[in-house]
């Protein structure tokens, strides 16, 4: 008959003994430098991963510029002081002058067009990531670029085609990039130590803002050129970007440490020692049912559905009401509904930093960090959204407010971009593709709604402010439920049955335990 685990003191001892000394050596794992190259291995994937979010971003938003060009828009604009709208700005001698566009669509079949790419972007998101945990995310992610690059060339011809092609084409642009984020994330898991991942979340998953930076003011530019029609061109330029990144990606990249050729020794075994073996890892199964009761999975998911709202409201429509209500010419325009992203770039990076710091002071849990930031990204542009509803006509204060507010956006990357990895490493890809599938079936529901809100005829401030009350109301509520319900535990369901008694504990529980 076995004895009772009090009965067995020194086996408890030798248990705890060596517990206690494997933690000690993750501490001190964490601190050691770990690399004699000029280059970790690990900084090149997130300089890559940067560099091809920035691509895919640019490949997608310049359509949100270049749809004010390719579109007829020249009527006057109403001069009636009852109406409720924005008087024209006088022309000056730096204006552009307004050409009238190839396409005479409404502005419900502009909603459509510009909410087309989401519709192939959600479907993939869950294949993507899952291919990248059981394949590698290298390829995924790779060809996912080249496919939205290849697609964004023929988006041009198919626009003269016919416009139900081109909402083909844009649906199948999303198709190729729904991929990426899933997979950069199975990636991330495998290469990024756990406290260093908020500052490389900012560094990859930041290189869509740097490149709506690039792409809105370019692209902008490109329509007001005479050759090759103008708009054209800002499909063509970035496109031709992302196949060349597919080359420089495919020869520099490798799915994990112990594949990489070229990879410092020292790098290989720190990452072992603080993620684990990449290699010898069971397959599991995926366990839907858990997926659909875990409360933390869904806060995420929730959080990123409210975040995803006020982010497509400003990404598809701000140019629009740039346009239309505040009366900027096209170039002007670009530029200024760039600036946003540029903050938000800048203000993530360092926020992001900044947690990691904190993190490694031990002066904040890595639940609470979340909470915090999560709630900063949420709160902060919400009431800039606010702000802008009742800022008017003033151009001034609405360029303030967004650039303000919206860096305060960047948060993000702090707060529950990364809480995939702590609930399960193992489905971090697949987990994530559920999220942003979820969170991105916003990108055509928000141009939906708000085309159902504003009028074809005449869009007025009082419609924009319904549109700007929606999207914070939507941001803040999804914020309160990720607070309820967040959590940084690994969950039961994560590990293998045979490692549940000899998995030892992430270095970030170690750490700062969850309170």
């Amino acid at each position: 008959m076995s004895l009772p685990i009090d009965e067995s003191p020194i086996i408890n001892e030798d248990i705890e003994n060596d517990v206690t000394s494997s933690r000690r050596s993750l501490v001190q794992t964490e601190r050691v430098e770990e690399t004699t190259g000029w280059i970790k291995s690990r900084t090149v994937l997130g300089i890559m991963g940067f560099l091809g979010f920035a691509n895919v971003y640019a490949m997608r938003v310049n359509l949100s510029v270049a749809i004010v060009a390719m579109v007829n828009s020249t009527a006057p604009v109403p001069s009636n002081e009852t109406l409720d709208v924005c008087p024209a700005s006088p022309s000056s001698n730096n204006s552009v002058p307004t050409r009238p566009g190839d396409f005479n669509w409404s502005a419900e079949q502009q909603s459509i067009i510009l909410g087309s790419f989401f519709y192939g972007y959600v479907l993939t998101q869950i294949p993507g990531g899952r291919i990248a945990e059981i394949f590698g995310g290298k390829l995924v992610y790779g060809v996912g670029v080249l496919l939205t690059a290849i697609f964004t060339i023929l988006s041009p011809i198919a626009a003269f085609v016919d416009f139900k092609f081109f909402i083909v084409v844009r649906v199948l642009e999303g198709l190729g990039e729904g991929v990426t984020y899933p997979a950069m994330m199975a990636m991330l898991a495998r290469w990024i130590p756990p406290l260093e991942r908020s500052k490389f979340a900012a560094i990859v998953y930041a290189g869509s803002n740097i490149g709506t930076v690039i792409s809105l003011p370019i692209s902008g530019w490109l329509c007001t050129l005479e050759f090759g029609g103008g708009w054209p061109l800002c499909f063509y330029l970035f496109g031709g970007l992302g196949v060349l990144w597919f080359i420089a990606w495919m020869f520099l990249i490798y799915d994990t440490p112990q594949k990489h050729p070229r990879i410092c020794p020292k790098e290989v075994e720190y990452i072992t020692q603080t993620i684990g073996p990449q290699d010898d890892k069971p397959s599991m199964s995926i366990p839907w049912s858990k997926f659909l009761t875990c409360l933390p999975l869904w806060a995420i998911l929730i959080a990123q559905c409210g975040q995803s709202w006020l982010f497509y409201t400003q990404l598809t429509e701000l140019p629009t009401y740039m346009n239309n209500i505040l009366h900027f010419d096209i170039v002007s325009n670009a530029r200024l509904s760039a600036l946003p992203y540029l903050t938000a770039w800048i203000a993530g990076i360092i926020i992001s930093v900044f947690a990691d710091w904190l993190l490694a002071k031990g002066w904040i849990s890595r639940l609470n960090s979340m909470k915090l930031w999560n709630t900063v990204a949420a709160f902060i542009p919400a009431f800039g959204l606010l702000g802008i509803a009742w800022a008017g006509c003033d151009r001034i204060a609405v360029m303030l407010l967004l650039s303000i507010t919206s860096a305060f956006g960047g948060a993000v990357y702090a707060g529950n971009q990364m809480n995939h990895i702590d609930l399960s490493p193992q489905f971090a890809g697949t987990m994530y593709g559920i999220t942003n599938a979820a969170s991105n079936i916003c990108g055509f529901m928000a141009p939906y709604v708000i085309g159902q809100i504003i009028s074809s005829d005449q869009q007025t401030l009082g419609q924009w402010r319904e549109v700007f009350y929606l999207a914070a109301a939507i941001d803040l509520g999804a914020n309160l439920f990720y607070l309820f319900f967040a959590s940084t535990e690994e969950q039961d369901w994560s590990r293998p049955d045979s490692d549940d008694m000899t998995a030892s504990a992430p270095v970030e529980s170690i750490l700062f335990p969850e309170s």
